[in-house]
């Protein structure tokens, strides 16, 4: 019987963008419950490329102690349905479907399997692949930090560290789309984006430290981890909270010290919660998608065989929005 290949990036060691690796492996089988995707494009992100290193340590608790248990990155995607196992019933071939793999990667790579009941949604007729491929990155993660965790009101006055990344230009979409009052942290030359996707007010990281700027926010939701509690403590309301999705131990720390304070700090890896939860969480930020609130910025697009450039291009730290991966 003939072994089915497809073409994935492998990575069989921690290390440098070097360590990504176009190979030839067998395509997986769906099992009972499960559906086979053919991915059309799927989503490369920091996120990705710090679990590339195996950085920080701590993360290599789920990641793996010598090497990614899971060597094929990537976890956002998008594509059709090329197979349906024996106890499928929602989906069936040819459906177009995105969703996020979470703990289980895999996404950069012609195919994977997904579970039925696992982050999979049916794509709407008028989404593209292009943009249905990160939203299980910045859309969901940054949904999940506001809506989910913060629980922000209308009126409240939210700050976002990181505004023209991933993550930034969806908080400030979703905090716009909440009623929050929006203030921007990115370079000049993204000003006019964020403004156009909802910020308030603006701030140059180059020429202002906002930590400095004697203003109260009532969160400070730092997407790309540059900053800190300690130093954004002054900058919060009485009951302020500083969030942030970027892995530190140093945040850790702040999360046990502040746990029984007015003002706290946060970290939560959204990956590591319920298939169930985070299904439910990605149909709402389909809603609002609906409705015409929420758009994916995408920066650049790569061939699946330029996975390591996209990789070096993320970590120069100057990418807008999100970098997608194309597969076919």
């Amino acid at each position: 019987m003939e072994v089915k290949k497809m073409k994935a990036v492998l990575v069989r060691k921690y290390g440098s963008p070097d360590v990504l690796r176009l190979e030839e492996v067998e395509i997986p089988e769906p099992g009972p419950n499960e559906v086979l995707v053919k991915v059309k494009t799927s989503s490369a992100t920091r996120a990705d490329t710090m679990m590339r290193t195996g950085k920080p340590y701590i993360g290599r608790l789920f990641l793996g102690f010598k090497r990614p248990k899971h060597p094929i990155p990537g976890t956002g995607f998008s594509g059709i349905v090329e197979e349906v196992g024996t106890k499928v019933s929602k989906l069936k071939v040819g459906d177009r479907v995105f969703g996020e793999t979470t703990l289980g990667f895999s996404a950069n790579a012609d195919f994977l399997t997904v579970s039925e009941g696992g982050v999979v949604l049916p794509m709407p007729e008028n989404m593209d692949f292009t943009e249905a491929a990160s939203f299980g990155d910045g859309h969901l993660t940054s949904y999940n930090f506001l809506k989910e965790i913060a629980k922000v009101q209308s009126g409240e006055r939210v700050l976002v560290n990181g505004a023209s990344g991933a993550l930034g230009t969806s908080a400030v979409q979703i905090a716009n789309y909440l009623g929050c009052r929006v203030t921007a942290v990115c370079s000049a030359q993204n000003f006019d984006l964020v403004k156009s996707l909802g910020a308030d007010e603006v701030i140059d990281y180059r020429k202002e430290d906002f930590t400095q700027s004697g203003k109260k926010y009532d969160y400070v939701f730092d997407t790309v981890g540059k900053s800190s509690f300690k130093k954004c403590k002054k900058i919060l309301a009485e009951q302020g909270i500083y969030l942030s999705p970027v892995l530190k131990m140093s945040l850790l720390l702040e999360m046990l010290k502040t746990s029984g304070s007015k003002k706290k700090a946060v970290f939560q890896a959204t990956g590591t919660k319920g298939d169930d939860q985070l299904r439910k969480l990605l149909g709402e930020v389909l809603e609002i998608y609906k409705k015409g609130k929420l758009k994916t910025v995408v920066d650049k697009q790569y061939p699946l065989s330029e996975l390591a450039e996209a990789h070096r291009y993320i970590e120069k730290g100057h990418k807008k929005g999100n970098i997608i991966i194309a597969t076919s």
